[in-house]
């Protein structure tokens, strides 16, 4: 599994389909953004100018909502995960 460094975090984005009300499905690239993502892991946080550790505000199993243009895309063993920052999350479910 990836271990994340300083304050970034990895994400299991929530591929959901969407409907509208007369029942059709729309494509991912007319869905609204922001999206949800379950974190899967986190790394130990962040250095402020003193030196002392800023731990991270999210855990494991949490479920975020962040920006559709952050982070960075990766594949490990055939699943697709998201590696960002946590200041690139919006909120936490």
């Amino acid at each position: 599994m990836l271990k994340p460094l300083a304050d970034r975090v990895v994400l299991r984005v929530n591929e959901e389909e969407e409907k509208t009300v007369g029942g059709i499905v729309l494509a991912s690239a007319a869905q609204e953004k922001p999206r949800t993502a379950e974190v899967v892991a986190v790394g130990i946080g962040k250095r402020s100018e003193d030196g002392s550790l800023i731990p991270l505000e999210v855990k494991v199993g949490d479920v975020v909502v962040f920006s559709e243009y952050g982070g960075s895309k990766v594949k490990i063993e055939g699943e697709e995960f998201l590696i960002t920052r946590e200041a690139d999350l919006l909120a936490v479910l």
